[in-house]
């Protein structure tokens, strides 16, 4: 019984999908009546996955944000992926908010993911830590196929994906 099936858990962000969406929503505000003549705002640094949003006040700024979620939503980009810092106040009387984009897992997460499966109390369930992902392998496809089912009905801090099924 050499044949062992396998995946790997990674939690990544389409960065793609995420620039459309920045783009969608800076379009959104440029055509809005409510943001005329506005300071709003949107930066996003692709290379240090970070996002900057300025606006004039907190009200300005909490509906950019909300603008932004949901253009990311409708592009399939999970807002667990999304790591939103306290505002604080910027240069010209307006307010800034700094959200940084969570990749891979981090070691302590992908402790609390095998802790998960392990819990599961399946015999043949097998996970280990590779860096930024987990690999979970079984002699049973229907054993992984369980882990899967079960790791997408509960609500982990971060999204995950599932790939490389073999």
């Amino acid at each position: 019984m050499a044949n062992n099936f396998s995946f790997d858990i990674v939690s990544e962000v389409n960065m793609q999908e995420f620039d459309n969406a920045v783009n969608q929503a800076l379009k959104e505000i440029a055509q809005r009546f409510d943001f005329k003549n506005s300071k709003s705002s949107i930066d996003f640094d692709r290379t240090a996955k970070k996002v900057t949003i300025i606006s004039d006040d907190d009200y300005k700024l909490r509906v950019v944000r909300e603008l932004l979620s949901g253009k990311l939503a409708k592009r399939g980009v999970s807002p667990k992926a999304l790591d939103i810092k306290n505002p604080e106040k910027a240069t010209g009387d307006t307010v800034r908010q700094n959200i940084d984009i969570v990749m891979g897992l981090p070691r302590d997460k992908a402790k609390d993911l095998v802790k998960i499966i392990k819990d599961l109390n399946m015999r043949s369930i097998q996970a280990q830590i590779d860096d930024i992902k987990v690999r979970v392998s079984s002699a049973k496809k229907d054993d992984l196929q369980a882990v899967i089912t079960y790791l997408k009905s509960i609500d982990f801090p971060l999204p995950l994906q599932f790939i490389n099924y073999r």
